[in-house]
C-alpha cells in the first residue's frame, strides 16, 4: 500500500507543477561528447555556459531559424551554409533587410579553438559575444533584432519547453539565446578528412603522392604556409590547452595598397578599424585551411575567386600595388612554384576536406 500512496503523491506533484508553471519538469541535461580525435585537446567552454546534448540542438533550430531575423527571411544559416563549411559562396553577405556587409561570410569550422573571431576583431574574447555581432549590429543591419527583441521572443514562445528542458525555466531571452547558439556552433568539429586518416590514424594510403608532395611544400620555408595558418587547426588564431603561446592572428598579405602607404579598399581597414592603430591596417584573421576547398570565394571581401589564384598572388608577393605595401606580412614575400608543385599544393589543400562534416 505504501508503494502505490507514494506513487500517486508523485505522480500529483508533478501535474501541479506542470499546471503551475505552464510546462514540464526540467530534465537532466546530458552531458556533451565531443566529436574529436584521442588525444587532442578539448576546446575552451565558458563557465557560465556549458555543453549539453539538448543546448546544442536548441541552438541548432535556432541557427536555423528564420524568425531569428526582425523580417522573419534570414536566419544565421542563410549566410552560413553547411554545403559550404558553413561559408557562403557569395563575395560578400546581405543583411536581412538588403544591408549590404562588407566582408565574405567565414567558415564555421573548429570555432570552438578559435582564440580571435570576425575577420579582424581582437577583443571578443568568447564566441557567445561574436554572436551578439549579427543579431544586434545595426550599422549595417544583419539580423535586425535591436528594438524588435520583445516581437522576437514573442513569436519564438514555442520554444518554451525547450528552454526548460535545458535552462531550467521557460524563460526567454536573447542571453540564453546567444548561449544555445554558441553551443552549437562549438559543436561543428572537423577531424575526418584525408590528411587527418593519414597524419593521426596512420592511414598511408589515405593522401596520393601529390598530396604529400604538396604537403611538404605547405610546411617548407619556400612556401611560409605554416606560419599563419599552423598547428592541428591550420591557423594561428587557436587557443586550447595545448597552445601554450598566443600566436599572431592578423596579417597583412598584400592584397591591397590604394595609397602607397599601406591602406586597403573600399573603407575597410581591418584590424585598424577596431585597435585605431594605423600600423594595423589591412590586417586579418588568417582562417582555419580546414575544409578551405569548400569556402570559395576567399579573403576578407571575396575578392578571390579560387585557391589557385591564392596560391598565384602569395607566389608574387602580394596583388597588384600591394606588393609594395609597406605594411605586408614578412612572410609574403613571394615565392617560386612550378606548375606541378602548385597542383601538389592544391591537392594537399583538398585533402582538407572533412565530406562528412557538411553531410552531417
Amino acid at each position: 500500500m505504501d508503494y502505490f500512496i507514494k506513487f500517486f503523491i508523485t505522480i500529483f506533484i508533478m501535474v501541479f507543477i506542470t499546471l503551475s508553471t505552464g510546462c514540464s519538469p526540467q530534465k537532466q541535461a546530458t552531458p556533451y561528447q565531443w566529436n574529436i580525435p584521442a588525444g587532442f585537446p578539448a576546446p575552451n567552454v565558458p563557465q557560465d555556459n556549458p555543453m549539453t546534448v539538448e543546448k546544442v540542438a536548441l541552438g541548432e533550430r535556432l541557427f536555423n531559424d528564420l524568425r531569428l531575423s526582425v523580417n522573419e527571411k534570414q536566419s544565421c544559416a542563410s549566410c552560413h551554409l553547411k554545403a559550404f563549411a558553413f561559408a557562403e559562396p557569395k563575395l560578400t553577405s546581405t543583411g536581412t533587410t538588403g544591408d549590404p556587409l562588407k566582408r565574405n561570410s567565414m567558415a564555421l569550422v573548429n570555432v570552438a579553438y578559435n582564440g580571435s573571431f570576425t575577420w579582424a576583431h581582437d577583443g571578443l574574447g568568447k564566441l557567445e559575444n561574436q554572436i551578439l555581432i549579427p543579431l544586434f549590429n545595426e550599422a549595417p543591419i544583419e539580423m535586425g533584432v535591436t528594438g524588435n527583441e520583445a516581437l522576437i521572443l514573442n513569436r519564438l514562445a514555442d520554444y518554451s519547453t525547450d528552454f526548460q528542458s535545458v535552462f531550467g525555466s521557460n524563460e526567454l531571452n536573447f542571453d540564453r539565446i546567444v548561449k544555445a547558439l554558441a553551443s552549437y556552433v562549438r559543436s561543428l568539429t572537423s577531424f575526418n578528412s584525408n590528411f587527418d586518416r593519414y597524419a593521426y590514424f596512420n592511414e598511408d594510403e589515405a593522401l596520393t603522392d601529390s598530396a604529400i608532395r604538396g604537403m611538404d611544400l605547405f610546411f617548407s620555408e619556400k612556401l611560409e604556409c605554416f606560419h599563419c595558418h599552423g598547428g592541428f587547426n591550420f591557423t594561428q588564431s587557436s587557443k586550447h590547452a595545448f597552445q601554450k603561446l598566443n600566436l599572431v592572428s592578423f596579417h597583412n598579405t598584400g592584397l591591397y595598397n590604394v595609397d602607397g602607404k599601406g591602406s586597403y579598399a573600399n573603407g575597410d581597414q581591418g584590424l585598424a578599424d577596431i585597435t585605431f592603430n594605423s600600423n594595423h591596417r589591412g590586417k586579418f584573421r588568417a582562417p582555419t585551411l580546414r575544409n578551405i576547398a569548400l569556402s570559395a570565394p576567399y579573403m576578407h571581401d571575396g575578392t578571390v575567386a579560387s585557391l589557385s589564384e591564392v596560391i598565384d598572388i602569395y607566389a608574387a608577393g602580394g596583388r597588384g600595388e600591394g606588393v609594395n605595401n609597406p605594411l605586408k606580412s614578412p612572410f609574403v614575400i613571394g615565392f617560386d612554384i612550378t606548375e606541378e608543385e602548385k597542383q601538389d599544393l592544391l591537392n594537399f589543400l583538398d585533402s582538407l576536406t572533412d565530406k562528412a562534416f557538411v553531410a552531417q
